[in-house]
């Protein structure tokens, strides 16, 4: 239960280091098909990251030009100054975003997918325990956990949570899984340990969703208000 970043991430990662000129990151970018490359110090350290985003800052401000008397809102000439800033640079120091979103190896894929959804990114460099990098991990990594078969999430369910993690009994509860919903039915003997079997097993990599079909000897919800 569980997976880490390490477990779904990929170890073979495109990368440029600081002095990276403006046309070599193009290309990295465009050969490799990658919208983003992590920026790496002499000790492999990430320093920062390259995004198309970041290098079409270039093109945006080409041609651009405000009438006579026109003064932008606040908020879009403190972006267009961050942007035109990037725009004038020519290596992947002045153009790359820093500090750089990063995600540790143990870290759980739920924590990357929030850090990915918090700072509007498609993917992080991950890092190990010295801030070295050790692969990326990208949206895409993250969607694949759905893509578990419907046996192997029914195995999770019965035999590590149902059968090793929850600390009462679940010797009543039968399972089944379709297209990665899963039903949990049978008898338990309180509500409350019934209410915390479903929020578990929701928390399975690969489940879409929880059907609640469980019964209860006792109903324990109100001592726990």
């Amino acid at each position: 239960m569980g997976m880490t970043v390490e477990d779904v991430m990929t170890s073979k990662v495109v990368s440029v280091t600081a002095t990276t000129p403006f046309k070599a990151l193009a290309e990295t970018l465009v050969s490799n098909g990658v919208s983003a490359v992590p920026v790496l110090d002499d000790d492999n350290h990430v320093i920062g990251v390259v995004s198309e985003a970041d290098l079409l800052c270039k093109e945006e401000f080409r041609e651009q030009f405000y009438p006579e008397g026109y003064r932008p809102p606040l908020r879009t000439w403190l972006r267009h100054h961050k942007s035109r800033k990037k725009a004038e640079g020519d290596t992947a120091s002045n153009l790359m975003t820093s500090p750089a979103v990063t995600v540790p190896l143990e870290a759980s894929a739920v924590v990357a997918a929030r850090l990915m959804d918090a700072h509007g990114v498609k993917r992080l460099p991950v890092i190990d325990y010295n801030g070295r990098l050790q692969g990326i991990v990208s949206r895409c990594d993250l969607v694949k956990l759905f893509l578990r078969g419907d046996e192997e999430i029914a195995a999770e369910v019965r035999d590590d949570i149902l059968g090793r993690t929850l600390w009462f009994d679940t010797s009543g509860v039968t399972v089944s899984v379709n297209e990665g919903v899963v039903t949990l039915s049978g008898r338990m003997e309180r509500r409350a340990e019934a209410a915390i079997a479903v929020r578990v097993v929701g928390g399975v990599n690969g489940v879409v969703s929880v059907a609640d079909e469980l019964a209860w000897k006792i109903d324990d919800s109100a001592w726990q208000a």
